[in-house]
């Protein structure tokens, strides 16, 4: 038992803290924007946003528009109804003033204002203002313009009407404050994905993007409405989708050839009665492609459920039984075949799922998983009597899409058996890596590493070099097989793959297990030309295919091994960018035309104006530094550049993988064309 304090400390109700007003947000902000990182610096203008969304979900707006301006503030605009100005009889000031500076306030919990709304918990906007050195609401409604301004989630005056005004809408600006977030820094395309995703879950709602960041003249942005109306020549970008679900799907679809001709489309609402408590709307488009990977994108009350959770659930029970139960009452699926999985019918298909509810459930404050158990059966009703009805009335379609997940079935079992195979024979060994593979003598993953080399000669290199209490190390043989449309019997018939599969530990497919991984840094050193960068780029795609929890767990780097060895004299530095290089040369009186000029190995600038003999080494792969060099500055902890691999948006990861590593020419050959001028070639 721990002894008791010898000295009396005082708790009593005089040392319980109540914080007021917004103070909590800016005492604990990660309870209310998870971070005060990126992601949590992103997340307040998803709260602006969203209401700007709910507005237009509820049929009160069709257009809203967000604009980054210079100094790190966001401005967002809506044609809605405007936010009410009118006196709140409780708290006996605007109602404006006390949605913007009072926690749990807004027409999400009741009442007729919404019926339907992603912000369901009152914090949004207030949050987003406590979070803010500055703020500024602008309503337009009742023939009038009404402004309010705040400081930290202070109001700095009240609501003051400032003339008329025919239009209609709330506008929102505010500049996150720099004692909270210690990088301000917004992601053009972070916000333009976000906000894309978005305009296809509201049918008809026009978002418009502008970045006026670098806009260098006077920007008068209260003097409009909309700010494309200045009329400036602003990078921008516009969404609209009549489309709703159906543009969604067919944009993640576009590298693909189509297995049905027509994508399945399902609107409704599931009214209350007796298994459900509440009307729930239920909105599900998919549509199968000639490809392996499953791309489904599950909502509630449009936000992101990247968890799932109970509409995903009653999605995935509906679409196998009904697929199954066509099957065989048409003879596509004999007698003597097991039944289709739900793995079997999920290969090469995209779906969005959709619900909708007034009374909604998460798990967790992420609002990353549907909790709400109604949501299931009525997405499992509503789906399965609509799909059966598709099926029916489009054969050739039900027929394609049958043998394809027959066709999976075939392939999952030829690659259990395969699988199987190559986990029993790393069982049999010991689990001890195979080949030409030198493992650690520790056992302890949080401290063990492996290496994974290209070639013979720097694998030879790397073990000499290496630490190898804590450091493994894998040589590859030539280029890995790519993955990104291989089914995985095919995968673990290539050498190189299987050893990695056993190295790792963690098995693969399936019976993948993060609890097996054999070291917490699993680090790609690979020469800095171009096939190194292509074996880099082969081993990515099969950790992000594979092995995804390896890279969201933080346990995969890139290594940054130095461009150049430069010797002048009896000193000797290595250094990893042509920039630095030249910095060097420079402080050592090597002009700049001359030390442009000096790129390849063993030049001398000993003629140049200096003294002392200047040779230069540019190394083209690891095999070229000996073991000494090769621990000195790729693999010393104390010394190395590790660049950790992060998924920050994983449906973009997604479609970047698809565009560059599918079989699929033309969608690869627009892309490098599109980003070519922003290649770095090192010829």
């Amino acid at each position: 038992m721990p002894k008791k304090s010898s000295k009396k400390q005082s708790y009593a109700a005089k040392d319980i803290t109540v914080l007021e007003g917004l103070e909590p947000v800016r005492k604990r902000p990660g309870m209310y924007i998870g971070t005060t990182g990126p992601e949590g610096l992103h997340h307040l203008i998803w709260e602006v946003f969203d209401n700007s969304r709910d507005e237009a979900m509820a049929g009160h707006a069709d257009r809203v528009e967000v604009v980054l301006l210079p100094d790190n503030k966001i401005r967002v605009v809506d044609n809605g109804r405007g936010i009410p100005i009118d006196t709140h009889k409780k708290a006996k000031v605007s109602a404006l003033e006390v949605i913007m500076t009072t926690l749990h306030s807004g027409g999400k919990f009741g009442g007729e204002g919404y019926k339907v709304s992603g912000g369901l918990h009152g914090v949004g906007v207030s949050v987003v203002n406590a979070l803010s050195e500055w703020a500024r609401a602008e309503v337009h409604r009742d023939g009038g313009k009404y402004i309010q301004e705040y400081s930290r989630g202070d109001r700095k005056a009240k609501v003051k009407k400032q003339g008329k005004s025919d239009q209609t809408g709330t506008i929102i600006a505010f500049q996150p404050d720099p004692e909270i977030f210690q990088t301000i820094e917004f992601n053009w395309q972070k916000i333009v994905s976000r906000l894309r995703q978005q305009a296809y879950l509201v049918k008809e709602m026009r978002v418009h993007i502008i970045d006026a960041r670098e806009y260098e003249g006077d920007i008068d942005t209260e003097s409009v409405f909309w700010f494309d109306e200045l009329g400036l020549s602003l990078p921008s970008t516009s969404f609209y989708f009549e489309g709703g679900l159906k543009s969604f799907v067919r944009y993640h679809n576009e590298p693909y050839k189509s297995v049905q001709s027509e994508i399945f489309y399902l609107d409704t609402t599931i009214k209350k009665g007796d298994d459900t408590p509440q009307d729930i709307g239920v909105e599900i488009a998919f549509q199968y492609v000639d490809d392996i990977s499953t791309r489904l994108f599950a909502f509630a009350n449009n936000i992101y459920t990247a968890e799932g959770g109970m509409h995903v659930t009653g999605f995935k029970s509906a679409l196998t039984r009904t697929i199954n139960q066509y099957a065989r009452d048409n003879n596509i699926l004999k007698e003597k075949e097991d039944n289709l999985s739900g793995d079997d019918v999920l290969e090469g298909l995209t779906a969005i799922i959709s619900v909708k509810l007034a009374e909604v459930q998460f798990e967790g404050q992420t609002k990353a998983k549907l909790g709400s158990p109604e949501a299931r059966g009525a997405v499992e009703t509503a789906f399965n009597n609509a799909l059966q009805e598709y099926l029916e009335e489009n054969p050739s379609d039900a027929k394609g899409v049958i043998q394809k997940s027959i066709l999976a079935m075939r392939a999952r079992k030829a690659a259990k058996a395969a699988k199987d195979s190559v986990l029993r024979k790393g069982a049999l060994e010991g689990m001890t890596l195979p080949g030409k593979l030198a493992d650690c003598q520790i056992k302890n993953a949080e401290e063990a590493e492996l290496f994974i080399v290209e070639g013979d000669s720097a694998g030879g290199s790397a073990k000499q070099g290496r630490d190898n209490r804590t450091q493994a190390v894998l040589p590859l043989r030539g280029k890995i097989l790519n993955v990104e449309r291989a089914r995985l019997d095919r995968m673990l018939k290539n050498e190189q793959v299987k050893n990695l599969v056993i190295a790792i530990g963690t098995a693969i497919g399936d019976t993948f297990d993060i609890s097996g991984l054999r070291y917490h840094k699993t680090i790609i050193a690979t020469d800095a030309d171009v096939d190194g960068a292509h074996i880099r780029t082969l081993l990515l795609t099969l950790f992000f295919r594979y092995f995804r929890p390896i890279i969201e767990g933080g346990y995969l780097y890139i290594a940054q091994p130095p461009l150049y060895k430069i010797e002048a004299g009896k000193e000797s530095n290595y250094f990893y960018t042509e920039e630095e290089k030249l910095k060097y040369l420079k402080s050592k009186g090597v002009d700049e035309e001359k030390a442009s000029e000096i790129k390849n190995e063993g030049i001398s600038a000993d003629e140049a104006e200096t003294s002392r003999k200047i040779s230069i080494q540019r190394y083209k792969g690891l095999g070229e530094m000996n073991p000494e060099e090769l621990w000195e500055t790729t693999m010393d902890p104390s010394n190395r550049v590790l660049k950790q691999v992060a998924i920050e948006d994983a449906e973009a990861a997604n479609r970047i993988f698809e565009t560059l590593m599918g079989s699929d020419v033309p969608p690869r050959k627009s892309f490098i064309q599109s980003n070519a001028k922003m290649a770095t070639i090192d010829i």
